[in-house]
């Protein structure tokens, strides 16, 4: 299971623990994935999908699972969410 929301990328970083001594060792960072099941009001279906928890937050921003994937280039997004998008803008051109 990749560590990578399927939104924006954001994925494991690593980096040092560091004790009281100084001593460095490696540790990971690991991002908050959720699975969650979004609304998409246009298409008047949800989309399941693995976010981080501050992705959530960005959603809500731009007004939702809609804006978000129509504020967004086709190159950052995965090719199923590309499909989604890609029925979002058909819907709103037919509206």
């Amino acid at each position: 299971m990749a560590r990578r929301c399927s939104l924006t990328g954001k994925g494991v970083q690593a980096g040092n623990n560091v004790s009281h001594a100084n001593n460095k060792t490696r540790r990971r960072f690991l991002p908050n994935i959720q699975s969650r099941r979004l609304y998409s009001e246009a298409l008047g279906r949800s989309v399941r999908l693995k976010i981080a928890a501050n992705t959530l937050r960005t959603i809500e921003k731009r007004g939702g699972l809609d804006g978000f994937l129509l504020s967004s280039s086709e190159a950052t997004l995965p090719s199923e969410l590309v499909r989604v998008r890609r029925l979002l803008e058909a819907t709103k051109a037919t509206a």
